[in-house]
């Protein structure tokens, strides 16, 4: 019971010093909350929707694909009327309709303004049916009744401020069909962002399939008592022929759709807690800190408590409670803070167009719990070596003045250590540049980051002295003693000063590492399409949409275009001589592309290859099943018949642009797949006529304003695209690992307080001797500026390491140059020092107001 009260009055009377530690640990238990909160809502959504929409049992073609499968050829695959009669008569059935349903389309308003989801929800066309009033009820008008009429769902309409009467159209590969809006549809679940448009059936079916009569699937409603189960037998019993078809149950049909969304909501789940994880291991920084700077403030008290009876048991035991209580405050506070980052999140997909309700908010009893074990476990073991230091304190200690343990030069062992590690990680590193192979380049990649970063963690006291003195000379020395006085204090302790460096380190080695690649990338990607890119124009949809007739028509009608050529990926089974089998994707193109994509041959000729019944392979591909030019192989079309196809070029996969692709001529896959099933263009390109480039850009830009599904771009906006969009992707990244940084920026703030305290009587001695309340503030705020640079420096240069050995294994994937962001580093540095600056104005408040007399007269 004394322990517990010794430890209760401790952690109170330095509540205010634990309070930022306190921080730490809430946000990042916050942030791995909030993130389990936020994905669990997710799948509740998902889940619900799903449910909701899924028939009792679904019958659809064999042919069918996923659910967010967009078909080859723009039209869902599809059964007969006559299959619905069928179905309608087996046994248990209470109703059977036919229903279609299309993702392969784009709805836009009288202005040809694009109505679908930014997030990369789908947009979805079909017929108004029964079943959909599981998940949608009319709230205004009617359903469509004629060609003429559509209705669309409530969020699409207020989003874009659509109503009854107001024309839209949606675009389709079988043509546009223009309708005036007679009625609104409202969800009874959570929509999470699809935009919906409801047709009469007849025009569904001649619009979106291309034929009357027909369905891609049929919603089966079972009698009462009857299980789905039971339904389905009975229905797959009516149909005989089960190779035809596929019957899902409810719960069948709603696994298959949330699969479909699995990865996408496991990638981000994962990479949240990622970096919660960082900011977990740099608040481990900030707890050390914190209680070996309480622990060594109190060495006289533990002193006297060791000479009074404490046993070495009962000091540690004293200091790993205030580590459960802190770990509890904090990861209490955490799991409450999680919660509302998650609603904020949602609040945030809703802003960009992904509706999550907060009536769906999931909170599991394993969060909390979760939160809780986190936080609390990783503050004890963050407090475990402070609290064996606290139990090795003498009874002699209390004869002494309290203060700063003797640990101003970090053992040779620990130096030792960090050599050894440092040395083997910068190894891994090397070897990563050496290897031929990206997998195995890869091991050594993260071998050498882990060991490295550990490297610098435990070697960081020792860099410590020699780094702040070097940043001394060229930035302290300029403010004089004040300056001096500094960069002695950060020297003082060059374990603390490398701890409170370490945790910013860590944050920043990812941002510069994740600059270099990112730079890289978007340099060797501009590098080779300069080198292989001929065409003027690039035409293509950003959301997976193919380019339908229509707008390739209006392509190929625009003044100044000397030719376009049109880009086609058709799925196939080949035959290889060696007679393996597998499943591949060629490319069916015109001609002309070998002008629009220069590839490099290294065998044959690749202008044969788009003769009759010829392709061109890859050489990865050629050399894997020992294909040679002259060979031939037997490729299964699965929307044609079988061609036997002559190997007349073999490529070079040593590129980034349509590495491993196989050609063939456009007329060669019109020979064996019916115009009906052949694909449409996933991408085309068009050049102008000598002269008319600027000319033939705007006057292709105008023919496809009816289409805003399609970006049109020269090489000078495809190049910015993609630096824009490895931008975006490096803001999130750096937008995450922002509560790291702050974290460490918290570690700092908490060392210099806990410093300040610590030198109460040297402050007031210095004070009464003649230091003014500026200079000491100064003095202050120079030495968080320099512990801010030499963290700065440290991640900096090891991040800089971690990103060129990685664009080694770019190099490998073809992409070749490296390139580093010089701006953004010297702009991450220089921010450092504000950062320092910042975390100053605390403490250096607090030593300015400390009274002379007061602080003289401190006992220690």
């Amino acid at each position: 019971m004394t322990v517990w009260k010794t430890s209760m009055r401790n952690f109170l009377a330095h509540k205010g010093r634990m309070a930022l530690s306190a921080v730490a640990v809430l946000l990042s238990v916050a942030f791995v909350c909030g993130t389990l909160v936020f994905t669990d809502t997710m799948n509740t959504t998902f889940d619900k929707l799903f449910a909701a929409t899924s028939a009792d049992v679904t019958v659809s073609p064999k042919a069918a694909g996923g659910a967010d499968d967009i078909p080859e050829n723009g039209k869902p695959a599809a059964l007969p009327q006559s299959v619905v009669s069928e179905v309608a008569g087996a046994d248990g059935v209470k109703k059977a309709e036919g229903a279609v349903t299309s993702m392969a389309v784009t709805l836009v308003d009288s202005h040809d303004k694009n109505l679908g989801s930014d997030t990369g929800a789908p947009t979805i066309a079909g017929n108004w049916t029964e079943n959909d009033l599981r998940s949608m009820e009319i709230t205004s008008g009617h359903a469509p009744r004629g060609p003429t009429e559509a209705m669309i769902d409530a969020d699409t309409a207020e989003k874009h401020h659509l109503k009854i009467g107001d024309e839209v159209r949606t675009i389709a590969v079988t043509g546009d069909i223009r309708a005036k809006v007679t009625g609104i549809a409202s969800f009874t679940v959570t929509n999470p962002g699809a935009a919906v448009v409801y047709l009469d059936t007849a025009t569904a079916q001649q619009k979106l399939l291309g034929a009357p009569g027909v369905f891609t699937h049929i919603a089966v409603t079972a009698e009462p008592g009857v299980s789905d189960a039971q339904l389905k037998r009975n229905v797959g019993a009516v149909l005989g022929d089960q190779g035809a078809y596929k019957l899902r149950t409810q719960k069948e049909s709603a696994a298959d759709n949330k699969d479909s969304m699995g990865s996408f909501l496991d990638v981000m789940k994962y990479a949240m807690l990622g970096f919660a994880g960082i900011a977990f291991l740099v608040g481990i920084f900030l707890i050390v800190n914190t209680f070996s700077m309480l622990v060594a403030q109190r060495t006289r008290e533990i002193g006297l408590m060791r000479a009074i009876g404490s046993s070495r048991k009962q000091v540690n035991r004293s200091v790993l409670i205030e580590a459960v209580l802190l770990g509890i405050v904090g990861s209490v506070l955490g799991v409450g803070a999680g919660i509302g980052l998650a609603v904020g999140l949602m609040k945030l997909m809703g802003a960009m167009g992904m509706e999550l309700s907060t009536r769906d908010l999931t909170i599991a009893w394993t969060t909390p719990v979760i939160g809780l074990v986190l936080g609390i476990v990783v503050t004890v073991l963050a407090a475990y070596i402070p609290a064996r230091r606290a139990g090795k304190v003498s009874p002699m200690a209390a004869l002494r003045d309290a203060g700063t343990p003797a640990d101003a030069r970090s053992g040779w062992v620990r130096a030792a250590l960090g050599l050894v590690l440092t040395g083997a990680g910068a190894a891994g590193l090397w070897a990563t540049t050496r290897v031929d192979d990206a997998t195995e380049g890869s091991l050594y990649l993260g071998l050498g980051v882990v060991l490295t970063l550990i490297g610098f963690i435990v070697i960081g006291p020792l860099l410590a002295g020699g780094i702040v003195r070097v940043l001394g000379a060229v930035v302290l020395r300029l403010f004089g003693p004040v300056g001096r006085l500094a960069e002695r204090n950060a020297l003082r302790n060059p374990r603390r000063t490398g701890a409170t460096g370490a945790a910013l380190m860590i944050g920043l080695a990812l941002v510069a590492c994740l600059s270099v690649v990112g730079s890289s990338m978007v340099a060797s990607a501009t590098d080779e399409l300069d080198k292989s890119v001929g065409t003027d124009f690039i035409v293509q949809s950003n959301t997976g949409q193919l380019i339908v007739p229509q707008a390739a028509q209006a392509m190929e009608k625009v003044p100044g275009i000397a030719r376009v050529t049109d880009y086609k990926v058709l799925s196939a089974k080949l035959t290889n001589p060696d007679g393996s089998t597998v499943d591949e994707d060629v490319t069916a193109a015109d001609p002309t592309y070998p002008q629009d994509l220069r590839r490099k041959t290294v065998a044959g000729d690749l202008a044969k290859a788009y003769g009759a019944d010829s392709m061109s392979v890859g050489s990865d591909y050629a050399a894997l099943h020992k294909i040679k030019a002259g060979d031939e192989i037997t490729v299964a079309f699965k929307a044609g018949e079988t061609a036997k196809l002559k190997v007349a070029a073999i490529t070079s996969d040593e590129t980034n642009v349509d590495k491993g692709a196989m050609y063939i001529n456009v007329t060669t896959a019109e020979r064996y797949v019916s115009a009906d099933r052949m694909p449409t263009n996933m991408i085309m390109f068009a050049s102008a006529e000598d002269g008319k480039e600027k000319e033939a850009y705007a006057a292709l830009k105008s023919a496809l304003a009816p289409y805003p599904q399609y970006k049109v771009q020269n090489q000078a906006d495809f190049k910015e695209d993609l630096k824009d969009q490895i931008g975006q992707l490096l803001n999130i990244v750096y937008g995450l690992l922002a509560l790291a940084i702050i974290v460490a920026v918290l570690g700092v703030v908490n060392t210099l307080a806990l410093s300040v305290v610590e030198r109460t009587r040297e402050i007031g001695l210095m004070r009464a001797i003649g230091l003014s309340r500026r200079q000491l503030r100064r003095m202050i705020r120079l030495e968080s500026v320099v512990i801010a640079l030499f963290g700065a420096l440290l991640g900096l240069g090891l991040g800089m390491g971690w990103g060129t050995s990685a664009q080694k294994l770019l190099a490998l994937e073809g992409l070749g140059v490296l390139e580093i962001p010089w701006p953004t580093i010297l702009t991450v540095f220089v921010a450092s020092a504000f950062v320092g600056l910042f975390a100053a104005l605390v403490p250096a408040f607090r030593a300015g107001r400390m009274n002379v007399l007061n602080a003289i007269a401190t006992d220690g």
